[in-house]
């Protein structure tokens, strides 16, 4: 079953594409997917800016069918405490409603905006 999307999905996915450039950081590649560390299933990591790189779909794909390549791959790209202060994260638990939800939307809204307007700003993320 498909993991719903709403506003708060799309406007996180656009501020880590922008932030990203829209290229791939794995090859290089131009016109990228906001791919999640962490599944969109967990509430604690799935709006966090961390938690997301953008991957070709090519790549996006393919690491997500070899999830240790994965890893081993993020934690040369981001480092070994990066991705413990990431699991630790994943650990906890966020319940949503949408008043929630609506407010990290607004967030990321207005961040992709600032980003837009300034080429040096950086996007800070909701949680």
């Amino acid at each position: 079953m498909a993991i719903k999307r709403d506003q708060a999905d799309v406007w996180f996915s656009k501020a880590v594409r922008h932030r990203d450039r829209h290229t791939c950081q794995y090859c290089g590649q131009e016109g990228s997917d906001c791919a999640h560390i962490y599944g969109r299933k967990t509430k604690s990591t799935r709006w966090s800016m961390d938690n997301a790189i953008c991957l070709c779909r090519y790549h996006h794909r393919w690491f997500g069918e070899n999830p240790l390549e994965f890893h081993r791959w993020l934690e040369m790209h981001y480092g070994v405490g990066h991705m413990e202060i990431l699991r630790e994260k994943w650990n906890t638990t966020l319940k949503t409603n949408a008043a929630l939800r609506a407010e990290i939307s607004k967030h990321y809204r207005e961040e992709f905006r600032k980003a837009e307007q300034d080429p040096h700003y950086e996007i800070v993320s909701y949680n």
